[in-house]
């Protein structure tokens, strides 16, 4: 009697996935994969389509790490979200969905908003209920180092990740004052690492400099950042395996509608470095070279 075709289906999937564990080295052996995604505004949108490629060619992510937007589609993405479902909030996203203007010393607004934003995705609320491990990076504006958060509440975490100096206020958590990870971890390689990830993705949004002039204050600070970043030696380099860098450079940094270029940006990065993933995924983990720095960083947890 012959099989039942979705019977055979079936089988035939199963058997591909049992040849992709064989050809990456058997289960229990394969390197982990830790995916470091850096921050960039509207930019960030572009992580979306990475994860789609990597969802399509079956690469598993054992880690996660995110500064600034990449924490939040870290955070959307491991809590068990599906790809179309973000796509689709983030063509809709403007900034009083997370932000809300508040003019005061210490920036013209908040972005309490961002935990509520959160809520429209899951109702997952704590690190310890996402489906991934999850690695949240902000900078203590105080002594200038790296805080991670792998446990407790993500809502707070996510702020101080996001908060990005000047245009929102610092937030206040678990005694510290505490801004945008992007200024200790442009990509949070550092943090991926940290969690036991043998090879590390980093997804790295090249904000270049848009030659028409700014809009506004915000734009101002924007690009003040991004020329030091351009001119500053990028420490993260040296904890980044494999480098994804979307071409993403010409995008404002509120064009949320321009999500479906985004999308296809990171998609085409990311397939890209499909090559250089799976030669990676074939090794066993004591093959692979393991160059480290020591991050000026503080685990939260």
């Amino acid at each position: 009697m012959g099989r039942p075709m979705g019977t055979t289906t079936n089988w035939i999937r199963k058997a591909v996935r049992g040849l992709r564990s064989f050809a990456y080295g058997g289960s229990g052996t394969r390197p982990k994969i830790g995916l470091a995604l850096g921050g960039g505004f509207a930019r960030g949108i572009a992580h979306i389509g990475v994860l789609r490629v990597f969802e399509e060619n079956e690469i598993p992510i054992d880690f996660i790490a995110g500064t600034s937007v990449g924490a939040l589609i870290g955070a959307t993405y491991a809590s068990g979200t599906p790809l179309d479902e973000m796509e689709r909030q983030g063509s809709a996203t403007r900034f009083r969905d997370f932000g809300s203007w508040r003019l005061s010393r210490m920036g013209m607004a908040s972005n309490e908003p961002l935990e509520h934003y959160l809520h429209k995705f899951t109702s997952v609320e704590f690190f310890s209920e996402l489906r991934i491990p999850l690695s949240i990076v902000a900078t203590d504006i105080v002594t200038g180092e790296s805080v991670h958060f792998t446990e407790g509440e993500i809502g707070p975490a996510l702020r101080a990740s996001c908060a990005y100096p000047g245009l929102f206020m610092p937030v206040h958590h678990q005694d510290r004052i505490l801004v945008d990870g992007f200024l200790t971890e442009t990509v949070p390689a550092e943090a991926a690492r940290e969690m036991g990830a043998d090879i590390v993705v980093g997804v790295h949004l090249e904000p270049g400099l848009i030659e028409s002039a700014p809009r506004n204050t915000i734009e101002i600070i924007s690009r003040s950042f991004s020329i030091i970043q351009t001119n500053a030696a990028q420490l993260w380099h040296t904890d980044v395996d494999i480098l994804i860098e979307p071409e993403v450079h010409h995008i404002l940094w509120d064009e949320f509608v321009k999500t479906p270029q985004l999308v296809a940006a990171g998609e085409a990065a990311a397939l890209a470095a499909l090559p250089k993933i799976r030669a990676a995924l074939a090794k066993h983990p004591s093959e692979l070279p393991r160059a480290r720095r020591n991050a000026n960083k503080i685990d939260a947890t």
